[in-house]
């Protein structure tokens, strides 16, 4: 006795169970996989805003403090800024709701760097340097009593000790005793330390 062939598929095409056959079995099994793939896309879950790519968001410039010179919420060198995604994005904000935007809704808050700072101010140190640096203002006035003094008593050291302070104080090597950073503004000319670790990344080089 023949088996009945399950409701709602096509029956295999009749004649020899040869290349015909096969070339169905292929297409029925095509069609699963197809049907199964859409549903695995169409159940796709939505990703984070802060995962979008650059060019799908933009985000505000940081609000600046007039007296530190930095982001007013800057904390353990951490600031952040609020990010928009664009129009016509799905994704979830920074509470994890599901949201559409329009182009005007703050999606999540992207971190930036921010420093230290502790009212020390870069043109005040650069200044005492220039025109009182023979008389150790400079070293008192960043925390350093002691060179303060000797460069006082040898007058700059004759001079030379105070033109160096004043190299290293301008090129922003020496800075307050307290380990903080120059109040400096903050789209002005910033040194910035590079430094390489054990965990830095090294691309060979390779030559024609």
């Amino acid at each position: 006795m023949a088996a009945a062939w399950p409701a709602g598929q096509a029956s295999p095409p009749a004649g020899p169970p040869g290349l015909l056959r096969t070339l169905w079995l292929v297409t029925v099994a095509a069609g699963h996989w197809g049907a199964a793939a859409s549903g695995a896309v169409g159940s796709e879950e939505t990703p984070k805003c802060e995962d979008l790519r650059v060019g799908q968001y933009i985000c505000k410039e940081p609000s600046i403090n007039d007296a530190t010179q930095e982001p007013v919420n800057c904390t353990n060198y951490t600031a952040h800024v609020q990010c928009f995604p664009a129009p016509n994005i799905t994704c979830k904000d920074y509470s994890g709701n599901e949201t559409h935007f329009t182009g005007n809704e703050v999606g999540f808050y992207k971190p930036i760097s921010c420093r230290n700072v502790n009212g020390y101010s870069y043109k005040v140190a650069v200044a005492l340097s220039l025109f009182l640096g023979w008389l150790g203002a400079d070293r008192f006035y960043l925390g350093y009593p002691a060179l303060g003094l000797l460069k006082f008593c040898t007058v700059g050291f004759c001079g030379i000790g105070s033109l160096i302070d004043f190299v290293l104080i301008s090129m922003q090597i020496v800075g307050p005793s307290d380990g903080s950073s120059y109040i400096i503004d903050y789209y002005g000319t910033r040194l910035t330390r590079l430094s390489i670790t054990n965990e830095t990344f090294r691309k060979t080089q390779l030559y024609p």
